[in-house]
């Protein structure tokens, strides 16, 4: 259906007119386009250049695996803490010259079958009077499923440190670090106990 055209009578006209007088502008800035003379145009931003390779179906991907891994290495950080047991052991310890008194392997378990069987081994490891016990971890997986969330590498190694700083374990805690090569290295930690008060 086409539009009617209509005329503004002069009432309409001059009442149209003394409302655009009223109109202030919602920006007063002039664009960019208007302000700036054409003799002077903006040069435009270069687009970097992307290396190309040539891929053939079926070929493996040269590329490192991304991680999503923002977070410090723990084992980085428990090396740097300060020394709360006797210096001696502890250079022993970290030498892998103590043995272990117990182990415990939580590699391949979910956080939530990890945490309360780590919590029952220290407990009843201090509670026999043990100074020294084995808690593996596992490295974590080398690769990452196609999940839409990315999954942290090594979720135990990042979690299993504060466990043992945080209550009920906190307490009976005096020292972690990361095994030596020979008791897992970086996929096991050393938990050393503060003494049994039955002992």
């Amino acid at each position: 259906m086409a539009r009617r055209k209509r005329h503004l009578s002069p009432e309409e006209r001059a009442l149209w007119d003394r409302v655009t007088e009223t109109i202030v502008p919602m920006r007063k800035q002039l664009l960019k386009s208007d302000a700036m003379p054409d003799d002077h145009p903006t040069p435009p931003r270069p687009i970097p250049e992307v290396p190309h390779r040539r891929f053939h179906v079926g070929q493996k991907s040269t590329l490192p695996a991304l991680t999503h891994d923002l977070a410090a290495d723990p084992a980085d950080h428990l090396r740097g803490a300060s020394v709360r047991m006797d210096r001696k052991n502890y250079q022993k310890m970290t030498r892998g010259k103590l043995s272990p008194e117990g182990r415990i392997d939580l590699h391949g378990m979910t956080l939530a079958r990890a945490h309360p069987a780590l919590t029952r081994f220290i407990l009843s490891a201090h509670a026999d009077g043990k100074r020294l016990v084995l808690v593996i971890t596992g490295k974590g997986r080398d690769r990452f499923d196609d999940d839409p969330i990315p999954v942290r590498r090594g979720v135990l190694r990042h979690q299993v440190p504060h466990w043992l700083a945080s209550p009920p374990l906190g307490a009976l805690v005096l020292q972690v670090t990361p095994a030596h090569q020979k008791h897992g290295g970086d996929g096991a930690y050393y938990v050393y106990l503060r003494r049994s008060q039955s002992t």
